[in-house]
């Protein structure tokens, strides 16, 4: 294969993950956590750059609350334990009412909507919703990585003496034991995230603080979305 035809394969596959909206979003969302973290909550061009980010962002979530909607009321998979189901079921209704009430907000900060006293409360009942559903996906993915642990022990005991790392359904579970370990930081840093931003600790996490910590979620989202690479839905 030509250096050329490399090339051609390589911004192929830049152009279909940039075609995602979803790796639009999240790359807006690098640069505007990107810019808190450097503008430390003050006024200036990094500030400016944070609010017109976010602002933009907004309408790539426009009508994206349908997803975890419809997530919500689709059948679980068998055999999942009860309490995980209804954190699932509880983080999917918390982030699809975040992402309806954020269209407010958007309505609000576009000058369509004209209650701002309103509209700021709505922004705030927003953000508590984003962090229950980030702490509910924390509570998931620690509840799955459990069986998971125990699913392999038991995998592992069944092989004996044979090499574990060759045998196909134990490198599966490992891989998707990485990919839930990844998952459950990203969901533990955005709680921090979510705090940062309703200023529930304004002395411990500051403006640079959520802006390192949203960050880093930003980054993991966009590798998520890579597609060797497992997909996230949230936000």
């Amino acid at each position: 294969m030509s250096t050329l035809d490399v090339a051609r394969r390589e911004l192929g596959l830049v152009v279909l993950y940039l075609n995602k909206a979803e790796a639009r979003d999240k790359i807006c969302r690098t640069i505007q956590y990107g810019s808190k973290f450097v503008s430390k909550g003050e006024a200036g061009t990094a500030q400016n750059v944070e609010k017109s980010t976010a602002l933009a962002r907004k309408v790539f979530r426009l009508f994206k609350f349908v997803n975890d909607l419809h997530a919500l009321i689709s059948p679980t998979t068998p055999g999942t334990p009860l309490p995980i189901v209804l954190l699932g079921k509880s983080k999917n209704a918390l982030l699809s009412t975040f992402l309806f009430l954020d269209q407010i907000v958007w309505l609000h900060r576009s000058g369509i909507y004209k209650n701002k006293e309103k509209a700021e409360i709505i922004g705030r009942i927003s953000l508590y919703c984003w962090m229950g559903s980030s702490i509910c996906s924390t509570l998931v993915e620690l509840g799955e990585l459990g069986r998971l642990s125990k699913s392999m022990k038991k995998l592992s005991k069944e092989l004996k003496g044979a090499d574990k790392h060759k045998n196909e359904q134990y490198r599966a579970k490992l891989a998707t034991s990485n990919e839930r370990t990844l998952a459950l930081i990203k969901a533990a840093m955005d709680v921090v995230v979510a705090v940062g931003l309703l200023q529930l600790a304004p002395k411990k996490i500051t403006p640079r603080v959520t802006g390192a910590f949203g960050f880093t979620t930003s980054l993991i989202s966009c590798y998520q979305l890579l597609p060797s690479a497992p997909k996230s839905k949230t936000p």
